[in-house]
């Protein structure tokens, strides 16, 4: 399956999205295919044996809409090309409307009109003075026609084909006055509908204006992504510094980068050492030792060393090349209830058709006038147009996946947002997750005879070389405190046991309890505190010298500072915490008691622990993952939620539905209050469009006036359509003030 994203050009409305959606779903070979009408974009997942993209293009323009392709879109120039001609039209309407309305309608304020157009002496003159102006304002306007009436005879009404019936009937209707003044009938000046048609082509430009002006706020996110990236870089060829297009850049280029610069591409540092302030891609606002070995991230700012480094990373395979993808899909797929909205939206346009028809004649036949039912007809068209409708969801998933990539959590969809907010139990893999992942020196207990950084210098020196993980982390301690190191005459590992070494002419044994006891070394009060230690999940591990015990050296897998910090904000907010992991029941139980864990899941081998988490979701817990390594894919893909650290595996990362930067666990509890929000605000728009739907048609209709209350004028109505829009577009834009 090809998996591709367009851009959609002439989608004025949900109907418009669902349209585009429903032709090419039609297509052979196409499994799936969303439009978000706020990115105005077109995701689509296809067989490219079964059908190509030149298909996919045709079937879009046939149905009025033209497609842009991935690779010609890079900062997408034409949206500002959008907002400026929508602006000019906003401009020359209303000098056109401005005059028109004073000539209309001034006479109801006392203002005079000149003799050769005042209504009662020169009805004719005031009829004409008023088609010249509105016909500007319906050219401006025209593609309401040409869009609305296309889709419309296609049978798939959108809000276009409502705007332009509404203020075709208005203007057909004043231009059949014109004829009745002709022919003498002067009280048809009174009935005119000119100003209608002129009012609301020019506010609902406006609401489109101010639309494009909110779209291209909601899309900063990408746009600042994009910008991260430096255009150059520095390379070394042939022996010389030269400057290259970052585009040039291949995989083994050696890139030079000096203090304050930015790294153009990923890669390994091979000369030098430096600080890097990688905050743009991960939040964290901490700079990032590098020293030769160190892997380092394009678009993240050099702080003051000069270093020499590898490209092994370029172009679309660069880490912030994924997260511009990752965050461009997210905004791109659509979330369970922006679906919900579509399908409602698909109907809901045909049924208000219906409505402004009923209703129109049902008064004709109630005997009021063909003016009034008319007046019926426009006001119910105007204000039903589901804009608002189709912009509820979109909106708030581009803000609110945007914000997550600001602060280093890169939500994946719309439907991994929308589950998050739901989320009751967490399960934690403990390595790497909860712990460092990385063993460290905890305690060292002597017995009295030997200083502690003399017994710590002892072991380092015996496991100087040893790849084991204990090993590693006494000769990282000893490196720490810079203890000087001895040398060992001979060397000899003891599988399951630990080692023997002579150090400076002494047989020194260091390992478990079964080498103490097999080398008859007395452990005496010394084996309740190795079980003491053992109990609080770390590894004792006992040193001899010529057959004397000299102490203890504990090792442990420490916790994360952010652990216990994020599981107590989580049991805050209700949710139950697991934690999973291939460790023995007592290590774990230990780390489980450090950090408050709920339910402890222990010595569960890698291909398990999917079943594990499936065992959660049968009792309908919803269920969310968190994990780094190669083992917790499956696990992750399992649960409802999967949540990779960024630190840890690319596969990991793929498998899961939400990453997070920074190895911190605090940006869990991030994701799920951003979850939340979002969903608050999706259901806050969506109770804005539905309300003002559900409240405007009846009042459009007419029910007030049964009961002896006003008419709707149509003029009010396109008003309050405009405001419903906007308003939906600046209640998501308030996503943007979310704190982290």
């Amino acid at each position: 399956m090809t998996k591709k994203v367009f851009k959609v050009e002439g989608m004025t409305c949900s109907a418009c999205a669902a349209r585009v959606e429903r032709v090419t779903k039609k297509l052979e070979g196409v499994e799936n295919s969303t439009v978000n009408f706020a990115a105005e974009n077109l995701t689509v997942e296809f067989d490219e044996n079964k059908t190509g993209v030149e298909n996919i293009e045709k079937a879009v323009e046939k149905a009025g809409y033209k497609l842009v392709k991935e690779e010609e879109r890079q900062e997408n120039p034409e949206k500002k090309t959008a907002k400026e001609l929508l602006l000019r039209r906003f401009i020359v309407s209303c000098i056109f409307t401005v005059p028109l309305l004073i000539i209309s309608m001034g006479h109801m304020l006392g203002m005079p009109l000149p003799h050769a157009i005042d209504m009662m002496t020169n009805p004719l003159n005031f009829a004409l003075i008023q088609l010249a102006l509105t016909v500007p304002v319906a050219v401006m306007g025209y593609k309401f026609y040409s869009v609305g009436y296309k889709n419309l005879f296609q049978l798939s009404p959108n809000m276009d084909s409502l705007i332009a019936v509404s203020t075709s009937a208005a203007f057909l209707y004043s231009v059949f006055g014109i004829y009745k003044i002709v022919l003498g009938n002067h009280e048809y000046a009174m009935h005119l509908y000119f100003e209608s048609v002129a009012v609301i082509l020019t506010l609902i430009t406006l609401g489109k204006f101010l639309e494009e002006v909110s779209k291209g706020k909601t899309s900063e996110a990408i746009k600042k992504l994009m910008g991260l990236a430096p255009k150059t870089a520095v390379v070394i060829r042939d022996g010389k510094e030269s400057v290259i297009p970052i585009e040039e850049v291949m995989v083994n280029d050696i890139i030079v980068v000096k203090p304050g610069e930015k790294l153009p591409v990923d890669g390994e540092v091979i000369e030098g050492s430096t600080s890097i302030d990688e905050s743009m891609l991960t939040g964290e606002s901490l700079p990032v030792e590098k020293t030769v070995g160190s892997s380092v991230v394009g678009a993240s700012i050099n702080k003051n060393g000069y270093i020499m480094y590898k490209a092994t990373k370029v172009g679309k395979d660069t880490a912030l090349a994924h997260i511009v993808k990752l965050v461009e899909e997210a905004q791109g797929s659509k979330a369970p209830i922006a679906k919900m909205a579509d399908v409602i939206s698909s109907y809901f346009v045909p049924i208000v058709m219906a409505l402004a028809l009923i209703s129109s004649l049902a008064w004709l036949f109630a005997g009021e006038t063909p003016v009034f039912a008319l007046s019926i007809f426009i006001a119910v068209l105007t204000i039903a147009c589901p804009c608002a409708l189709g912009l509820a969801t979109p909106t708030a998933i581009l803000v609110g996946t945007g914000k997550g990539a600001e602060n280093g959590v890169l939500i994946k969809g719309g439907e991994a947002l929308e589950t998050t907010y739901k989320i009751n139990t967490i399960v934690f893999d403990k390595t790497g997750t909860i712990t460092e992942g990385k063993p460290k020196v905890t305690d060292i207990v002597t017995n009295g005879g030997i200083d502690a950084d003399e017994l710590l210098s002892i072991a380092a020196s015996c496991e100087k070389g040893s790849e084991h993980p204990l090993g590693e982390a006494i000769v990282r301690s000893a490196e720490d405190k810079k203890l000087s190191l001895k040398e060992i005459l001979d060397f000899e590992a003891i599988p399951g046991h630990g080692l023997c070494a002579e150090v400076k002419g002494s047989t020194v044994l260091l390992g478990n309890k079964k080498l103490m006891r097999e080398n008859n070394i007395d452990l005496g009060e010394y084996e309740e505190k190795s079980d003491l230690l053992a109990s609080q999940g770390k590894t004792p591990m006992f040193i001899a010298v010529l057959g004397e015990l000299k102490g203890i050296i504990a090792v442990a897998d420490t916790v994360k500072d952010s652990s216990y910090e994020a599981i107590k904000s989580l049991h805050h907010m209700g949710i139950k915490v697991a934690m999973i992991t291939g460790d023995n029941e007592r290590t774990a139980k230990a780390i489980a008691d450090q950090v408050g864990i709920d339910i402890v899941l222990a010595e569960v081998l890698p291909e398990d622990k999917a079943a594990e988490v499936k065992k959660l979701q049968s009792d309908g817990s919803i269920v969310a993952m968190v994990g780094d390594g190669i083992n917790d894919a499956p696990a992750l893909a399992q649960s409802h939620v999967g949540i990779a650290i960024g630190s840890g595996t690319d596969v990991a990362i793929e498998s899961a539905d939400i990453v997070l930067m920074r190895s911190d666990l605090r940006d869990v509890i991030l994701a799920i209050k951003l979850s939340r929000a979002t969903i608050k605000n999706i259901k806050e728009n969506l109770f804005w469009a539905f309300g003002y739907n559900i409240l405007g048609i009846p009042v459009a209709m007419g029910v007030l006036h049964l009961f002896g209350g006003p008419l709707l004028n149509p003029m009010i109505a396109a008003a309050a359509m405009s405001f419903s829009s906007v308003s939906v577009l600046l209640n998501a834009l308030r996503l943007r003030r979310f704190k982290a």
